[in-house]
């Protein structure tokens, strides 16, 4: 995931959030919470108990947040935010629990006498993880119009450039749907799939040369030992189950668009 990837990500959180951004300087951003989001990943549960308990003013936090460290020139203090970072999973973890799906429709001016037309499209953010004794985790955010069958990658980047709401302009009209959005989705997990297949796998062919090391250095150490204790079987064990390849995929959120 790109510096700017997840700089469009924190935007888009935090609109839909309704925490308003302070600055927003293309490798950094400041933003400021609401009194909810506060609450939910400023982890000061006691501040808000006694708050309430003796009707004080809610101050909740302004953070800043820097995207791309190589980036920045000028003097400022932040928290740097990546790919893997705790930060990050959090804010995933929050979009889950808030709503994974949503319904969204771009904002169309008003234009007496006219009527825009817009498609929808189902957008669903992947999340790719490779396990071993090393970890790695690519995202995919993937769209795919549900009038012609169309497939775009890169899709949450799309979106970040569209204004977006939760109702309708009043002079819009809805295409519904050809394709329907469980069928679309299993064609977007059909291509996640493939991407899985095509992908170099070296990874877990190393990994499995690292346990066979690993384990030779093991049977060594009990060479000649009758009687292997218990925690030889312990450590084998935990060894296979340390270098085990596994893959996984999470759907992070998704949602339906009607675009122009």
């Amino acid at each position: 995931m790109y510096p700017q990837q997840i700089h469009s990500y924190l935007l888009q959180f935090f609109n839909e959030n309704h925490c308003q951004i302070v600055n927003d300087n293309d490798h950094y951003i400041n933003v400021q919470l609401t009194v909810d989001m506060d609450k939910k990943i400023m982890n000061r549960p006691y501040y808000w108990k006694y708050l309430e308990s003796t009707d004080g003013v809610p101050s909740p936090a302004q953070l800043t947040f820097i995207t791309d460290k190589n980036r920045l020139v000028e003097d400022v203090k932040g928290e740097v935010i990546h790919f893997g970072s705790p930060r990050l999973s959090q804010l995933f973890e929050a979009t889950k629990e808030m709503g994974s799906y949503v319904q969204m429709y771009e904002r169309v001016a008003d234009k007496l006498g006219t009527q825009t037309i817009l498609t929808p499209w189902l957008a669903v953010n992947y999340k790719i993880s490779y396990y071993s004794d090393q970890t790695k985790e690519i995202l995919h955010s993937l769209g795919i119009n549900l009038m012609t069958g169309q497939v775009k990658e890169g899709f949450q980047e799309l979106l970040s450039t569209v204004d977006l709401d939760t109702a309708m302009s009043e002079n819009t009209f809805n295409l519904p749907y050809i394709i329907k959005p469980i069928r679309a989705l299993e064609r977007l997990d059909g291509i996640i799939d493939n991407f899985i297949q095509k992908a170099d796998h070296t990874w877990a062919e190393e990994a499995k040369l690292r346990w066979q090391k690993d384990r030779r250095v093991l049977e060594y150490f009990y060479e000649g030992v009758e009687n292997k204790p218990d925690c030889y079987e312990i450590e084998k064990e935990a060894m296979d189950q340390q270098y085990e390849a596994r893959i996984k995929i999470d759907i992070i959120n998704g949602g339906l668009f009607y675009l122009k």
